[in-house]
């Protein structure tokens, strides 16, 4: 068993980690550690973390396993920050949102990438903090971990045992891989989600659009309420395999305005009944 956890940014993944090994048991000692004093008090009075230091060097001194869950461009700086700090065989492994930054990230600090394992939880919420942190954020969705060919097989087997203890689903994918599903289901969206609400502010009265959006339009645009910084980030880091997935869609998107034009109900309803055949299938197929 790990005997001590130091996470890099106790915000809303990092915070519900330690909630959720916490709620299961986890033995050891959580560190936190981060920029603002004010976030890690917080997080000890919350009782999410067992002891916090401003110093990321002495707050990764004794861990065995170190989390970053920092901001993609913040990745880079954080390792090298603690690349001469850490235990011969501590693990280091993230949450961020793009595999191939972020093995790029490591590649350019480390001499070896045997103790680093890639992750990302597939889970969030559109609030932010350590204040909106859940023991059960991860019970039942899935993390994936893309391991390097460099990486331990005994680092990745703590890593997913931990996570596992959360109530994830874990499961092994190559990064590029990751980037590009990514991209599809989860950057796509809130980069439409973003552009939507723009879009209808450059337009109307912000409380005019919530107060005409029904229920669809506050579900579509709720993670448009998602951190700025993050999303930048993620858009910057991932930016090849959003850029492919943008083009997709505004191809589609071009083809349904000409049917609109065109006065298409055939073609509208065909666009429209394969997209609900899809959509219904992969929902029951997720069950």
């Amino acid at each position: 068993m790990i005997k001590q956890i130091t996470i890099i940014g106790v915000g809303l993944i990092g915070g519900s980690f330690a909630l959720a090994l916490k709620k299961a048991g986890y033995p050891g000692k959580i560190v936190g550690t981060g920029r603002r004093e004010e976030s890690l008090q917080k997080a000890l009075d919350l009782g999410v973390i067992d002891e916090y230091y401003l110093n990321m060097e002495q707050a990764v001194k004794k861990a065995e396993l170190v989390l970053l869950a920092v901001p993609m461009s913040a990745m880079r700086t954080t390792l090298a920050t603690i690349k001469n700090h850490l235990q011969p065989h501590a693990i280091v492994t993230d949450a961020g949102s793009s595999k191939v930054s972020f093995i790029r990230d490591a590649e350019q600090v480390f001499n070896d990438l045997t103790h680093v394992v890639p992750g990302h939880p597939i889970a969030g919420r559109e609030k932010s903090g350590v204040s909106a942190s859940l023991d059960n954020l991860f019970k039942g969705r899935r993390v994936i971990l893309t391991p390097t060919e460099g990486s331990a097989e005994l680092a990745v087997h703590s890593v997913t045992s931990l996570w596992e203890m959360t109530g994830a689903v874990v499961e092994i994918m190559a990064p590029e891989y990751h980037d590009q599903m990514l991209a599809a289901t989860s950057h796509l969206p809130h980069v439409l989600a973003y552009s939507v609400v723009n879009t209808l502010a450059d337009k109307y009265q912000a409380d005019e659009i919530f107060r005409y959006g029904a229920g669809g339009f506050r579900d579509f645009t709720r993670i448009a309420s998602g951190d700025p910084v993050m999303w930048r980030d993620i858009c910057l880091a991932n930016q090849g395999a959003i850029l492919e997935i943008l083009d997709a869609y505004q191809r589609n998107l071009c083809d349904i305005q000409t049917m609109i034009q065109n006065s298409d109900g055939e073609g509208l309803y065909k666009a429209f009944a394969n997209s609900k055949k899809v959509r219904d299938h992969g929902c029951e197929s997720d069950l």
